[in-house]
Parts: structure tokens; sequence; C-alpha cells
């Protein structure tokens, strides 16, 4: 079969034209190819393919406004944790358990009934008159010479008895004849230590406010145990007659009100010393 030259002409046209076709189809279907892979890539991470600005629409005031919010959170949640902290030193501070207080009588501005005498410097001389003065010495005491006194003056005591007549107070040892005082916790303590000294004859009372159910515990430190009364003046531990004996006692408060512990002498006097807890 022949063909003539227009028909050569005419088939190689077509050829070209569908080879073209080919070619564009072949590179459109890459393309297609390509973008669906880039489709699925976008929906497996879509934070890679989404520019970073695009959670504020690209707009600096509402990156900044993002950014002080991050940071409100962010100081915010260190701002809850600061009173628990401070809560917590403050809890540790308040834990802190207080010391006894130590509670002793007065020895000035009170009625002195008798001294004892202490004289560096000794004998101790019994003077006629408060006065200094080679003239009016009329008597002459022993350290630990005990003395009764009438009348308290400038810093000098009168004294009836062994040798009337006047000496210096500060060459002597002295304390009040009567003492009531009341005893106060530290703030957050629970206990206590009383200790003084009688001298000649006296009564020292000390007063502490218990509640009814409390248990209140006496430790002796001394040869004296206290009489411990109740609030209505009945005797609850420390027998008067035999108070060397005890040296500790402990027992639940009947009442609510204020408990004594009494300490009495009637002539020489002693020390005494003891420990109350209430809990």
């Amino acid at each position: 079969m022949s063909f003539t030259n227009g028909q050569i002409i005419t088939v190689s046209l077509i050829g070209v034209a569908t080879a073209v076709g080919v070619a564009a189809a072949t590179i459109q279907a890459g393309t297609m190819k390509q973008l669906n892979a880039e489709s699925a890539a976008s929906i497996e991470n879509p934070t890679e393919v989404a520019p970073a600005n695009n959670r504020v629409s690209g707009k600096p005031e509402l990156a900044e406004a993002d950014t002080r919010a991050s940071e409100s959170q962010k100081s915010g949640s260190q701002f809850k944790t600061t009173p628990a902290i401070q809560s917590a030193q403050v809890a540790g501070v308040s834990q802190r358990k207080a010391g006894a207080v130590v509670v002793t009588p007065p020895n000035s501005g009170c009625k002195i009934s008798q001294a004892v005498v202490s004289d560096p410097n000794p004998p101790l001389n019994v003077r006629s008159n408060p006065q200094v003065n080679d003239s009016n010495i009329v008597g002459k005491l022993k350290n630990h010479t005990f003395v009764s006194v009438a009348e308290e003056r400038d810093g000098w005591l009168r004294i009836t008895d062994p040798v009337p007549g006047w000496i210096a107070k500060n060459r002597t040892e002295s304390s009040c004849a009567t003492v009531n005082q009341q005893i106060n916790f530290l703030p957050g303590g629970d206990e206590a230590i009383v200790k003084g000294r009688i001298i000649g004859g006296g009564s020292h009372s000390y007063q502490i406010r218990a509640r009814q159910g409390q248990t209140m515990t006496v430790r002796n430190r001394q040869q004296v145990f206290p009489s411990i009364l109740t609030p209505d003046g009945k005797l609850l531990a420390g027998d008067p007659n035999t108070q060397g004996s005890k040296t500790e006692w402990a027992g639940k408060m009947p009442v609510t009100g204020n408990y004594t512990f009494q300490l009495d002498s009637n002539f020489r006097g002693y020390e005494y010393e003891f420990s109350v807890k209430l809990r």
C-alpha cells in the first residue's frame, strides 16, 4: 500500500500530537502524585506545613499578647506555690516549744521580818543610829547570825535581836516575809520553775490558773515540797507536816481556777525550788 506525501505528513503530525499528549499526561500525573503526597503529609503533621505565625494571624501585637499570656501563666503558677512555702515556714516557727519560765520572789519593797548576816568583811558592826561613825558602834555580829528586823530605812535595818541597833542591809541576806505571786507561762510554754528562799519566818505562795481536766505535774528540786491547794482552799497534794518526803506529784485538775503552791516557815526558813507543768 502506498501513501501520498500529504498522507505521510498528516500521519506524522498525528504522531507528534500523540507524543505531546502522552508527555503532558505523564507530567500532569507526576504533579498530581506530588500534590497528593504533600496533602497527605499536611494531614499527618499540619504544623510542619503551616507557617509559625499562622497561630496569631501574622499580627505582631497578637504574638506579643500571646507571649505575655504564656509568661503570665508561668508567673501565676509560681505565685500560687509561694504562700504554701511561707505557710510551711510560719508553721515551723509556731511549732517551736517555749522553754520554762523562771519565777523568783521579790526581796525589796516589802516587809522584812528577819535577815541573816552576810558580810564580806566580818564581823558586821551594829550601830546606835543609821550612820557610819566610829563612835556609834554598839556591837558586832558574826556571819550567818539571824537578826529580827523591826524597821527598814534608806538601806539600813533596825534590829531588835540579838543586839538592838542598826545594820547595813547590803551586808545581810533577806527576803519578803509574805509573797503572793502569779505564775504565767511563756507564750507557747507549759512549764515554770519556781525558786526562792524564805529567811526566818514567812509564807510564800504562788498561784497558777488551770482548767478542769488538765494534768499537773510538780517536781521538787529542794528539800521542801509545796502544799498544793485547790481554788476553794482544800489540800490537793503535799502534806505540810511531811514536806521533805515527797519529790513528785501528778494529777488531773478537778475544777477550773487558780491553784496555790504554799510554802510556810516558822523560824529559820529554807531554800526552795520546784517545777510545775500543765498539759
